[in-house]
């Protein structure tokens, strides 16, 4: 090794001879964290500019705003953004302050279940308002 890469590398002597470092998986999660949140911010706009179609009280006006192709398109992306964007963001905070190496790993799980169930959930019932309303069986 160089004397140059000698003084830079502040890893211990076990640590190079083990080859402990960086898991490289950081910059990856900070990347998607990041490009979540970008699809997030034009979606969000479509959603706030529909919103008197998302709160009227009318049942039937809104299974058919929600029916439409598109729309429902739009609501399939938001929902995969969003639960991915907040998956993310909680195995952050479980990783930062749940200390117990089994606890974590059990969080950590339930946290990729619980946001997978949910997503996978809503989109299941957009998936089978599209299908009723068209005369497809369900």
């Amino acid at each position: 090794m160089s004397d140059i890469k000698k003084q830079h590398d502040i890893r211990t002597a076990i640590a190079r001879a083990r080859g402990l470092g960086s898991a490289k998986d950081g910059v990856e999660h900070w990347w998607m964290q990041r490009v979540s949140s970008v699809a997030l911010l034009p979606l969000s706009l479509y959603w706030l500019a529909h919103i008197k179609d998302i709160a009227d009280p009318d049942y039937n006006a809104f299974i058919t705003f929600i029916g439409d192709p598109f729309v429902s398109i739009m609501a399939i992306l938001f929902i995969v953004a969003a639960f991915y964007h907040a998956m993310l963001g909680m195995q952050v905070i479980i990783e930062d302050y749940v200390h117990g190496k089994g606890t974590k790993v059990a969080c950590l799980m339930l946290n990729k279940l619980a946001f997978w169930g949910m997503g996978l959930a809503c989109i299941f019932a957009i998936a089978f308002i599209n299908f009723a309303l068209y005369g497809r069986p369900v």
